[in-house]
């Protein structure tokens, strides 16, 4: 059982339960993808909860915009459910994922060698104000280059993995790294709040689902990178959970990306190997993609949990889903891609079996 007394429980599932009522149907998402343009999207919106948020767009609206609106309803919405508990750790935890969207615009734009004007227009402090962690990313966006930056950040959570995607950075070229190497932050800071609330059982199915994504996607770009094996170690994430330690060092091990893929089948994700022949990074993006649905899949069906955690947790997972389904057909608005194209890249709850 979880450290959360019932009374809380009960409110927050009846807050859960009722922001699942407000998420969009594959109808009206289909009918934004339609959307002429940018105005006609935000006015299909109208009548939703993110009316108020889009109201508030400064002339002429885009798809940035739109999309730090959106973006700043969800951190909202993340901190009303953290104050539902006395015992926040994991929701917290979640939150992280927000700072880091943050580090990694500037981390990447230092490497650009772009400047601080260059660089703010693309970062949304909202998410740190609400919680009062402002100055972590604002001494590492007037930093002058990318050794500022990573100094800044020594003292914090995100120094040592930080100083680690820059090294390997500096090691291999890859921009992508940044990304896999800082999420290590993100997934460590919930297994450990998972532990700290008592590991309920509840939550388990996403947590586990959660760090078993990161560790396999993570070996996986590692390997294709070129990284030794100590390295590749290093970004995984402890305990591990349906895929163990033994699974992840054989895939580092064996010589091929498809070789490593290959161990996956004596894991409960045999499922998410993909059944046709693409190359390796083909192989590697339909594997995260395929975790993504997982996770989506496995949020929707915690509802059923009534009075949990789980509830509660499913519902921020839910409304970070929406928010980027509703980012990716903003964009492709603007962008005035074939609304058929722009379905193929969204999750539906309705398609949930």
């Amino acid at each position: 059982m979880t450290h959360i007394p019932k009374p809380q429980r009960i409110f927050g599932t009846v807050k859960a339960f009722a922001e699942k009522g407000r998420l969009l149907s594959k109808t009206e998402l289909e009918s934004l993808c339609d959307s002429r343009d940018i105005d006609e999207f935000i006015i299909k919106l109208k009548n939703t909860n993110y009316n108020d948020t889009l109201q508030k767009l400064q002339k002429p609206p885009n798809a940035a915009k739109v999309e730090n609106a959106l973006k700043e309803h969800l951190f909202k919405f993340h901190i009303s459910m953290s104050k539902i508990v006395s015992s926040k750790d994991l929701i917290s935890a979640y939150y992280v994922k927000y700072i880091l969207w943050n580090l990694k615009v500037i981390l990447k734009g230092k490497i650009l060698g772009k400047t601080y004007e260059e660089i703010t227009p693309n970062v949304n402090l909202y998410a740190e104000e609400l919680i009062g962690r402002r100055d972590v990313v604002v001494k590492a966006l007037v930093s002058k280059d990318l050794e500022g930056a990573i100094s800044t950040l020594q003292s914090s959570e995100f120094g040592s993995d930080a100083q680690n995607a820059a090294q390997i950075y500096k090691e291999k070229g890859n921009f992508q790294i940044f990304d896999v190497v800082l999420d290590h932050v993100y997934f460590n800071a919930i297994t450990s709040a998972f532990s700290k609330v008592g590991k309920p059982m509840d939550v388990q199915p996403l947590v586990a689902l959660d760090v078993d994504s990161y560790n396999v996607t993570s070996t996986l770009r590692g390997k294709f990178w070129g990284l030794l094996g100590d390295q590749i170690k290093k970004m995984r994430v402890t305990p591990t959970f349906r895929v163990q330690e033994d699974i992840l060092d054989k895939m580092i091990s064996v010589e091929t990306i498809k070789d490593a893929v290959t161990e996956l089948s004596n894991t409960a994700y045999k499922n998410l190997i993909p059944s046709r022949d693409v190359n390796e990074v083909e192989t590697i993006s339909e594997i995260e993609k395929s975790f993504e649905k997982q996770s989506y899949k496995r949020s929707v069906l915690s509802y059923p949990k009534i009075f949990s955690y789980a509830t509660m947790i499913a519902s921020i997972k839910l409304k970070q889903f929406e928010i980027k389904n509703l980012g990716t057909i903003c964009f492709g608005v603007e962008q005035h891609l074939n609304p058929k194209d722009i379905v193929s890249h969204l999750l539906f709850y309705e398609d949930i079996k």
